[in-house]
């Protein structure tokens, strides 16, 4: 018989929650992410958890940024990751 983690695809993304611009400008290392159906109505509809590691504390990040939605779909195989998360005018990117 087989266990649920071999086959279970649903990851939990676990830490401590921490606003996105506590982190700006700072280096992070981005070790997962999960997209999501929003329970508030945005531009996308979606919401990106991002687990991020900082100061050697491990975080969550929730954000509707659809910059970043994009880009971490578009890196996932390079997973885990160093990078800065900058604001740029209204939105959010990794640099």
């Amino acid at each position: 018989m087989r266990r649920f983690s071999e086959f279970a695809k649903v990851t939990s993304l676990e830490g401590q929650k921490i606003k996105i611009d506590a982190i700006l400008d700072k280096e992070i290392a981005v070790t997962g992410y999960r997209i999501t159906n929003s329970k508030y109505s945005g531009n996308s509809g979606k919401c990106l958890t991002l687990q991020v590691e900082y100061n050697n504390t491990v975080y969550v990040i929730f954000t509707g940024s659809a910059v970043l939605m994009e880009q971490v779909e578009e890196y996932s195989e390079e997973i885990p990751f160093l990078a800065t998360i900058k604001k740029i005018d209204k939105f959010y990117s990794f640099t």
